[in-house]
């Protein structure tokens, strides 16, 4: 669960990527690192095994003067927690700094050669070797070397690179795992999260898979990593500033439990369509004959959205007569799963970027599958992949358990059970009954909500029990 920002032309850089940062502690870590081309064009590094906050010390009585620089949150895969582990990693010549989310999985062998070669590798991560790596192909273009690195990677990245040669501009890439780039009024951001984005800007650009980008102040350039440009489009995104502060509550969690009325209502809003007793689903209306025509539907999913999806399976199989599967997206991946011509697979992420639901996803889709979405993020991977499908808008999750986001995506597929059950098994009256029960739900919630203290006392005296 680890986390990149990175900034380009901003004048209190160091600050800013501080605060990127803040802004995704919620996913987990155990160290964090800074690099900046400092005032002097040389790649100054702190870094701590340890929170932000002990981070932000360090920086702020050191105060370097830079305007570009990257930053991470590291949770631990190759080597223990530990300062020298943690990321940014520098090149052998001190010039080229790296931070990277993923797995290198052919980094031994990589190891090794760049050892025959006369690197000196002094940590224990695989993204050490990406920095001497480009080093070793670097030629006075920076976005050519990490281009060239990349053939020579096996496994997933999330990669953000500065030279202090170049000190001017970020090169990023992805393959599995998320990256955005931001357009700001007077510079430009990257980021694992657009949470981490959101006070600067609301105009943003997802990398694909097998993308990598050249960021500069006021422009991008994106590649694949065969040499084929890309010509990207900025897309808006909900930027509201307010979702994600607490909000005067103690923790992000208690305050996204308070919210499950709200997100609910807006999860429901305008789609409940009282005349036919159904849902109004817009984002399935492209694929109506393809559920008309359903014998089957896979619902993919991994943590709390696979339970989500068990909670589905009831209802669509309820109300629709449709058989149900609901499949781990880490299981499914791996399996030679079959799949008739009429199976409709719902990939469920909040985040829209689960790797092992993504991985799934395409793997329905390459059996035959229509595949549909059900995300929280607009413009994430699952959403720009899926064929079609419904957003819960539960708004930013910044709690590791999920709350709302799982209230959200059971709302939804209440809506897609009450919409394949008009169309395959129930009366309009009752769809006009089941239509007036999710209305209700939200106020249902708010009364729970209402008995704090009680539900207090009750989860003080079973938080401690086994079973």
């Amino acid at each position: 669960m680890c986390g990149i920002v990175g900034v380009v032309n901003f004048k209190n850089a160091v600050s800013i990527l501080i605060d990127g940062l803040k802004r995704l502690e919620y996913r987990g870590y155990d160290s964090a690192g800074i690099a900046v081309v400092d005032s002097q064009q040389d790649i100054a590094v702190e870094k701590v095994a340890g929170k932000v906050r002990e981070l932000e010390k360090k920086v702020f009585s050191w105060q370097p003067q830079a305007t570009l620089g990257i930053a991470h949150t590291r949770w631990a895969t190759h080597g223990e927690p530990s300062h020298k582990n943690a990321h940014p990693h520098i090149s052998g010549n001190g010039k080229i700094a790296v931070v990277h989310n993923g797995i290198i999985e052919n980094y031994t062998s990589l190891k090794k050669l760049l050892i025959t070669r006369g690197h000196q590798i002094k940590t224990d991560t695989d993204t050490e070797i990406i920095a001497h790596l480009i080093e070793e192909f670097y030629e006075d273009d920076i976005f050519k070397a990490v281009q060239v690195t990349l053939q020579e990677l096996e496994g997933t990245y999330g990669l953000a690179v500065i030279c202090s040669d170049e000190p001017d501009k970020i090169v990023v890439a992805r393959l599995g795992s998320p990256l955005v780039i931001g357009k700001a009024n007077h510079g430009m951001l990257i980021a694992s999260d657009a949470v981490a984005l959101a006070r600067h800007t609301n105009q943003v650009v997802f990398l694909e898979d097998k993308e990598i980008a050249k960021v500069s102040a006021d422009e991008f350039y994106i590649e694949t990593i065969e040499k084929t440009m890309v010509t990207p489009k900025l897309q808006i995104i909900d930027t509201d500033i307010q979702r994600i502060e607490k909000g005067g509550f103690d923790h992000f969690m208690l305050k996204e439990i308070m919210e499950q009325p709200q997100v609910i209502r807006d999860a429901v809003r305008g789609r409940l369509d009282w005349e036919n007793g159904t849902a109004r689903l817009d984002g399935l209306d492209i694929h109506r004959e393809d559920l008309r025509r359903v014998e089957k539907i896979i619902i993919l999913g991994c943590g709390t959205s696979y339970y989500a999806g068990l909670i589905g399976e009831y209802i669509i199989e309820q109300l629709a007569n449709i058989p149900v599967e609901v499949e781990y997206g880490s299981e499914f991946r791996y399996r030679n799963p079959v799949i008739g011509k009429n199976t409709v697979a719902f990939a469920i992420s909040q985040s829209g970027e689960t790797i092992d639901t993504l991985a799934a996803m395409r793997e329905a889709k390459r059996k035959g599958a229509t595949v549909l979405g059900i995300c929280n993020v607009v413009g994430s991977t699952i959403a720009r992949e899926s064929e079609g499908g419904v957003y819960i808008h539960a708004g930013p999750e910044i709690g590791v358990a999920s709350t709302k986001a799982f209230s959200a995506q059971v709302a939804v597929l209440n809506l897609i059970g009450l919409l394949l059950g008009r169309m395959k098994n129930i009366s309009v009256d009752q769809g006009r009954i089941y239509a007036e029960a999710i209305q209700k739900i939200p106020d249902q919630i708010t009364q729970i909500l209402q008995h704090t203290s009680e539900i207090q006392k009750i989860a003080k005296k079973y938080s401690q029990r086994l079973n």
